[in-house]
């Protein structure tokens, strides 16, 4: 075992995860290839690929570099968190309900459940806004927090 965790680089249970996770994905991958929208699919996934690792990636790695750089080190509590959470909470709502939010597929989703579309880009921006609320408040406690200390 110590030398395949040697060879390997990681603990045995990892590559036998890993065989497992590819199984799955090859299993998928067999149950979709006679489906006539596979190519489809695969064209989907791999603009994702692409549009998270060639921009979205850099984009909010840059983000995130400056953050950490404009706030720096201190004795507070870092505000850190604070921007990184909801930003991420809003940044997934926005993925899964872009159409939704900018108002694409409504012909789409009318025919799938027979109700009108809704407008989310108010629910979206209302959610957004309360989780950078309750970020802030919580901030705001843990100051008040560590100058009492």
């Amino acid at each position: 075992m110590a030398e395949l965790r040697r060879a390997y680089g990681a603990a045995h249970w990892h590559l036998l995860l890993l065989a497992g996770c590819f199984a799955v994905t090859g299993w998928i991958a067999l149950r979709l290839a006679g489906e006539a929208s596979a190519l489809r699919m695969l064209l989907w996934f791999l603009g994702a690929v692409i549009a998270h690792d060639l921009v979205l990636f850099p984009v909010y790695a840059s983000l995130d570099r400056a953050l950490r750089r404009a706030l720096g080190r201190g004795g507070a509590p870092s505000p850190l968190n604070h921007v990184r959470v909801p930003a991420l909470g809003a940044g997934l709502l926005f993925l899964v309900y872009l159409p939704g939010i900018l108002g694409l597929g409504d012909g789409t989703y009318l025919a799938a459940t027979s109700q009108a579309p809704r407008a989310l880009l108010g629910r979206w921006l209302a959610v957004s806004g309360a989780l950078l609320a309750a970020s802030a408040l919580l901030y705001a406690a843990r100051r008040v927090a560590h100058r009492a200390r």
